[in-house]
């Protein structure tokens, strides 16, 4: 199955490669494409319990599915993740 989740806190390409490299790192998760511009990522997964495991992965990376709580940490690790994302692309 695909789905795509619109996220908060994406800025930058950097940000794009720290949510790639950590959802991809999920098993059976595939085809990861991270939209900056729409601030979204659209990935294939195979069962509900790995959509959720997504889902809190891109939350612990300081980038909440767009409606959720967006807190000061969430968007202090996010500003970590895009500079570690800009460090190793």
């Amino acid at each position: 199955m695909q789905t795509t989740i619109p996220i908060q806190n994406l800025k930058c390409g950097g940000c794009a490669n720290t949510i790639s490299k950590g959802i991809s790192s999920i098993e059976t998760i595939q085809n990861v494409a991270v939209n900056v511009e729409e601030s979204s990522v659209t990935f294939d997964y195979g069962t509900d319990e790995k959509l959720q495991e997504v889902k809190e992965k891109l939350k612990s990376l300081g980038y909440p599915e767009d409606g959720e709580a967006n807190s000061l940490m969430e968007k202090a690790k996010s500003y970590v993740s895009c500079a570690i994302g800009k460090m190793s692309s």
